[in-house]
């Protein structure tokens, strides 16, 4: 292998820029995940409970418009209602403005990249009102602080965070047979969780489990719930009655064998593999190399499951070297390289105001075909560049290229310079010919940014 700091920086970092330095090695990066969470405590968000709140006060608030006798009380909880939507907006769009300050001010950005494919990995979207906009918290509570560990611990997490379970709808599942279901014979099961499980978290859609397992799962998921104001809760009269079988094992029932059968799905060969490729197509290739992928699941497997030696595989395979770009920038890591490009520091991404966070980020992603935290479905983004190099995506991207830039900086710098600074000595000579013919500067960072070379890494 042979290790290029400029490469690394673009393939598994968030980018190039005029101060942060090039990891000088794979451990460099390794390295960025050992230490304290410098950028999540730098740009901090509200815990996932104020968003329960929140939704507490939502549920209280529309009852009192409904039994108000007045009309000035219902007018008054109308009001209290729109506050209380304003205020999730304003969360989710600070959600945003974090994500991409910690993007653009982290030293190399490995920490980050891996933040976005474990929240893609647990996808969690749009399902509940006004918890919608805290998707970001959610991602800070299960997915940040686990990106080292085993992957078993990350696993547990995250299905049995709140978020998760209201947007698989796992927290009104009962088992026919259990004290609720039998009082309650039209709430019945839910198998989305467990379906999604064994599908997208663990074993993946191409392994060998049937229906019964899907089945026999969900039964044992039941109990797992949400209350509000409290959060989190185990019911144990939701739980379907008697023992369960999946994958050929057997478990009784209650939360420790919850715990037990996402121990056990983590540690499954079918996880490696799926984990493996899923890996190597985010960071390397929509096509990765065969060898590169069990290279990867042999260390996963090996380990039991620690994920510090999983990405320390992935970076130490010749095929993560190639030197040509495969992979196409994600509209969200476009934005991010080129503020980090643009030298914007992270304090001032965090500062932008509604406005400029609606009308230079938001508004612009949605446009590139990724809307913030609002996927099409649990299984999250697609991973081929032909889903994101599309005429109306890079037509978006290169608008944004052309117009935020100068919006978002005091001073462009000189698009000579920058040519370099952005992409490594990776430019052509008609990019570089272009961006130092420009007419302006504002156009030629924009050449710059829309170009081919920076949609890659």
């Amino acid at each position: 292998m042979r290790h290029d700091p400029t490469l690394a920086a673009i393939r598994f970092g968030t980018g190039l820029g005029p101060g942060p330095a090039r990891p000088a090695s794979a451990a460099a990066l390794l390295a960025e995940l050992s230490g304290p969470d410098r950028m999540a405590a730098r740009f901090a968000l509200p815990p996932y409970d104020e968003a329960i709140a929140r939704r507490q006060a939502l549920t209280g608030l529309r009852r009192a418009r409904r039994d108000a006798g007045a009309e000035a009380e219902r007018l008054a909880a109308a009001g209290a209602i729109k506050a209380l939507r304003r205020e999730a907006r304003a969360g989710y769009m600070a959600g945003l403005r974090a994500n991409l300050a910690r993007a653009v001010a982290a030293e190399f950005g490995f920490r980050e990249r891996l933040t976005q494919f474990w929240a893609d990995h647990f996808t969690v979207g749009r399902r509940v009102s006004i918890l919608n906009e805290a998707v970001s918290s959610y991602v800070d509570e299960a997915i940040r602080p686990n990106l080292a560990g085993d992957f078993a611990t990350l696993l547990k997490a995250a299905v049995t965070h709140v978020a998760m379970l209201l947007y698989l709808q796992q927290a009104g599942s009962a088992g026919p047979n259990s004290r609720f279901g039998r009082k309650h014979p039209d709430r019945g099961l839910n198998e989305n969780l467990a379906r999604e499980v064994l599908e997208l978290h663990t074993l993946g859609v191409d392994a060998d489990y049937s229906q019964s397992d899907v089945r026999q799962l969900a039964e044992l998921l039941t109990g797992l719930s949400f209350r509000n104001g409290e959060g989190f809760q185990f019911r144990p009269g939701f739980v379907e009655p008697g023992a369960e079988t999946v994958l050929g094992r057997r478990y009784e029932g209650g939360l420790a064998d919850i715990r037990a059968v996402l121990d056990d799905l983590a540690h499954h060969p079918a996880t490696a593999r799926h984990l493996a490729r899923k890996l190597a197509t985010h960071f390397v290739s929509d096509a990765p190399d065969p060898a590169l992928v069990d290279h990867i699941a042999a260390a996963y497997s090996t380990s039991g499951g620690n994920l510090a030696a999983t990405y320390a595989a992935l970076l130490e395979h010749p095929s993560a070297w190639a030197a040509e770009r495969r992979k196409a920038r994600q509209p969200f890591d476009f934005v991010a390289a080129a503020l980090r490009a643009l030298g914007v520091p992270g304090a001032e991404v965090a500062a932008l105001s509604p406005r400029q966070t609606r009308g230079l980020l938001l508004a612009p992603l949605a446009l590139m075909g990724q809307p913030w935290q609002r996927p099409d479905g649990p299984d999250g983004l697609p991973e081929t560049a032909a889903a994101w190099i599309t005429p109306q995506g890079m037509a978006a991207r290169i608008q944004w290229a052309m117009r935020a830039p100068q919006a978002l900086t005091g001073a462009l710098p000189d698009p000579r310079g920058f040519v370099e600074t952005a992409l490594g000595g990776g430019a052509s000579e008609t990019l570089v010919f272009a961006a130092g013919a420009a007419a302006t500067r504002a156009e030629g960072i924009g050449l710059v940014l829309a170009s081919p070379e920076f949609q890659r890494r």
